[in-house]
This record gives structure tokens, C-alpha cells and sequence, in this order.
């Protein structure tokens, strides 16, 4: 692990095994941190962030030591993208593709260091002079899932370095390798030792004690609601701000008017990608009648040339589950999907004959939006697919959820496009087509789907606290103390 600017062990000398998707195998072993080391790296983040070394950067500089760290990973991203494939399963296209665009976090936020500006108040006292400032918060607990764990670790670390904060960083236990690779660019960049501080082990014991540090100033979680509320309550201990991103139950909104072909695309792209394993995963498709049946018969020929296989073959068009814990997740869903009379389309198996946590690409036709699939977020490669007959049913369908995190619709109408932009429940929406992302871009949901945001300028505003300076201007010596000026 990384704790101010060594390489160590954890104290204990535990260790855990990490397992490679594709076959269950071995791969990696890992420091098992505790609390004391969580205690270690916490206040080695502290003092680096009262250091001059650190405290005495201006913001362009902070803002040159980001834009490196951006290169290098440039420089770096087919062994990031392998190892985060090794790691977790998600396809070598899949993460070669998000590194090769991850350098923009860091560049964005780069910009974006010198550029965080107070303001002058125009005070109604004529011999006061008031000014604002933004100021870091200090030690930021990351806590990063194993899903996709450098561009999730991507756009927390880099608006907080960029707001001046300093971190530790606590990747999920089933996918450390990339980041703990990553942390070595972070030293290689330049940063100050104990600005940046990796540990990893499990969430009950490293995780916790992150959370609940009274030096810790700012919480960056993204993970599921049930963890989500330890985490709060955790926070309550020293007030720490937090941000929370969890889970989703998309629905991808089909009209009778929409491109057939893009819908198809949209859709596959939206569940399949990533095995589901994606908090925006558009596990919920809504499809007009009128265009309902072309649109299955369409889905389900192209589900049936997903090739499914290693994720570190390019020609693969869709990898295992992460986990075998969370295979079983998924198995016991589908099942409980069909006692509730949810009619499988397609999939709904592991593939025959092949070895590792993988699942069949799956297509569950529902009759009710009360079902635990259509309801619940599954993290796999199922969608529930629902017929709704006009707007204000497909309206009611998509908000009927607890999740509010993001929602795709596609119509060829460009007011009802932009009625449902509006009204749908949803922190992102996307017209058109289905997880692009941007780093100008914010991203965050409502609802159990968590607050705050990621990305663009307001994530790097989230990292600061805003301080008012008043300023007396008269000469004359101050006057009654007992009376507010």
C-alpha cells in the first residue's frame, strides 16, 4: 500500500487473494489493511495537507502536477487497462476505451485549479470591505467499487487535488491492482508524499474506520445504498461532507417513432456493456406498443451475436461478472424474476461449457413494474422489458422507482424529447443514445441514488468550503461591542 510516499505492508501482515474473473484463479495478493493502518494513511493526509510542501503549491502548480499525472497516465493506459481487466473482467475494449479518454479528467480538472475564484461583496456598510474565498476541506476518504475502479477513482481524486485537498484513496478488495499501479503515477507525477494514500483490504474494517476518522473531512462513495448508510452514519461522528453515488434502475424509453436500429444499439449498449455491472445500466426497457414486437424480434438477434468470452480477447463482446458473489446475485434474481411470472426472452443461464462467473446476456418480458427485477437493481446483464401505450403511462413507468440516477429516450420528436428531459426522475439523461460521458460533464442521481455530483466545475467547487473575509476600513477605533456592526 501507499501511505505517505512508502511502499508498505499492512501492519497486521494479513493478506487476501484476489481472483481473476475469467476463471476464478489467483492473481493478486494484497495487503489486508485495518484500522490502524486506515489511521496511519488518515493522518499522514493530514499533514501533508498542512505542509508547505503541499499548502505552499499555488493553484497552477497544483494544476501542472494534474495535467502530468493526466500524461502519464496516457502514457500507461494499455498496462492500466490490463490490469483493471485482470482485476474485475470488464472487456480489454471496454477499459482500453476508458483509458484512453480517462487523461481528460485529470486535464479538466487541471484547468480548472486556478480558476476557482471569490468575489467581492457589495457590502451595505460603507466603511467595510468583504470578500470571499474558496478554501480546501482537507483529508478526502475515497472509497472506489470494483466495477470501474480508475475512472471512478479518476473523478473524485482529481477535482479534490485540484481544490487543493489531499486523499486516501480505499479501492474495492476484489479490484485494487490498477489503482495501487496507479498511485505509483501519482508519486511519479511529483506530488508531495502522504497527498495521495492508498490502502486497501475490506470495507468492515479499512473501509469503516475511513469513514468514521475524525480528520476526515470529505467522504467520496460510490457503492451500493446498504453500505451508503453505514457510511452516513459514520460520517455523522466528525461531520464530514459527503458525496454518494449508488445505484440505479434506469429505464431506456423506446417510442414508436424512434430510430429502430440506434434503440437496438442504445439498448445493448446500455445493459449489456459492462455485463451490467454499471450504476447507469439501462436495466429497464420501455418500449412503445406499436413498435414492441419489432423491437424484441430485433433485440434478441442481436443479443444472440454477443459473443461472450476471456476479457482479454478484443474479439469478446461481453466478460464475466466480477465476482462470484455477485453471480449468485444475479442467478437468484432471474430466479426469483420467473416464480413471479417474468417470461425469459432470452438468456436467463451461465453459458454452457465455460469455466469463470459468467452469464448469458438476459431479456425478462414483465407484466408488472412491482416485480423485485423491475423494481431492484440487479448489477448484471439483465433487463426487464415492459410494453407502456402513451407518454404519461411511459412517465409513470420510469419515475416508479426509488433509484433516480439516469434514464435514455428515443424519439425522433424533438418536444417530447425535451417534455421528458424535464419530467423523467433522473440525474442524467440521455437522447439519442446511452452513456457517453464527458469530464465537463456532472454526474449523480436523486433519490436512493445518492447527491452530490461528479464531474465538471461543480465537482471541484464540492471540494471546498467557502470562507468570508470582512475587513474594517475606517480609521476610527471600533465602537460599542455589545451592538453587531
Amino acid at each position: 500500500m501507499l501511505v505517505n510516499g512508502a511502499w508498505i505492508d499492512a501492519g497486521s501482515g494479513r493478506t487476501y487473494e484476489s481472483r481473476y474473473p475469467a476463471t476464478g484463479e489467483v492473481w493478486s495478493v494484497l495487503p489486508d489493511a485495518d484500522e490502524a493502518d486506515a489511521d496511519r494513511a488518515v493522518r499522514a493526509a493530514d499533514a501533508a495537507f498542512r505542509s508547505p510542501a503541499w499548502r505552499g503549491l499555488t493553484a497552477t502548480a497544483r494544476g501542472k502536477l494534474l495535467r502530468r499525472l493526466g500524461d502519464l497516465v496516457a502514457e500507461h493506459a494499455g498496462e492500466l487497462a490490463e490490469l483493471e481487466t485482470q482485476d474485475n473482467g470488464k472487456l480489454i475494449r471496454e477499459t482500453r476505451g476508458q483509458l484512453s479518454y480517462l487523461p481528460e479528467f485529470f486535464h479538466y480538472s487541471a484547468g480548472l485549479a486556478d480558476k476557482l475564484e471569490g468575489s467581492t461583496l457589495p457590502i451595505d456598510k460603507a466603511d467595510m470591505f468583504a470578500f470571499t474565498v474558496p478554501e480546501p476541506l482537507g483529508v478526502v476518504a475515497a472509497i472506489i467499487p470494483w466495477n470501474s475502479p480508475l475512472y471512478l477513482t479518476a473523478i473524485k481524486l482529481a477535482p479534490a487535488l485540484a481544490a487543493g485537498n489531499t486523499l486516501v484513496i480505499k479501492p474495492s478488495e476484489h479490484a485494487s491492482a490498477s489503482i495501487l499501479r496507479f498511485a505509483a503515477l501519482v508519486e511519479e507525477a511529483g506530488f508531495p508524499a502522504g497527498v495521495v494514500n492508498v490502502v486497501t483490504g475490506l470495507g468492515p474494517s479499512a473501509g469503516a474506520a475511513l469513514t468514521k476518522h475524525p480528520l476526515v473531512r470529505r467522504i467520496a462513495f460510490t457503492g451500493g445504498p446498504s453500505t451508503a448508510r453505514h457510511v452516513i452514519k459514520a460520517s455523522a461522528e466528525n461531520f464530514a461532507k459527503l458525496s454518494l453515488e449508488l445505484g440505479g434502475k434506469s429505464a431506456n424509453i423506446v417510442f414508436d417513432d424512434a430510430d429502430l436500429e440506434s434503440a437496438v444499439n442504445g439498448a445493448v449498449a446500455g445493459i449489456y456493456a459492462a455485463s451490467g455491472q454499471s450504476c447507469v445500466a439501462g436495466s429497464r426497457l420501455l418500449v412503445q406498443d406499436g413498435i414492441y414486437d419489432r423491437f424484441v424480434a430485433a433485440l434478441t438477434e442481436r443479443m444472440a451475436r454477443i459473443r461472450i468470452g476471456d476479457p482479454l480477447d478484443s474479439n469478446s463482446d461481453m466478460g464475466p461478472m466480477a465476482t462470484e458473489q455477485q453471480l449468485g446475485i444475479v442467478e437468484a434474481m432471474v430466479g426469483r424474476a420467473r416464480e413471479e411470472g417474468a417470461e425469459v426472452l432470452a438468456g436467463g443461464k451461465r453459458p454452457a461449457g465455460r469455466d469463470g462467473w459468467y452469464y448469458e446476456p438476459t431479456l425478462l418480458a414483465c407484466d408488472s413494474d412491482q416485480l423485485d427485477v423491475v423494481q431492484n437493481e440487479v448489477f448484471g446483464p439483465v433487463a426487464a422489458i415492459m410494453r407502456f401505450s402513451g407518454d404519461a403511462e411511459a412517465l409513470a413507468l420510469a419515475n416508479g422507482t426509488e433509484y433516480a440516477l439516469a434514464a435514455g429516450i428515443w424519439t425522433r420528436d424533438i418536444g417530447r424529447a425535451h417534455r421528458f428531459a424535464r419530467d423523467v426522475h433522473a440525474g442524467i439523461v440521455w437522447v439519442n443514445t446511452y452513456r457517453a460521458v464527458s469530464a465537463m460533464a456532472p454526474i449523480g442521481g436523486y433519490g436512493a441514488s445518492g447527491y452530490g455530483r461528479e464531474g465538471g466545475i461543480h465537482a471541484v467547487l464540492d471540494y471546498t468550503e467557502l470562507k468570508t473575509v470582512w475587513v474594517n476600513l475606517s480609521e476610527q477605533p471600533m465602537g460599542d461591542p455589545f451592538v453587531m456592526r
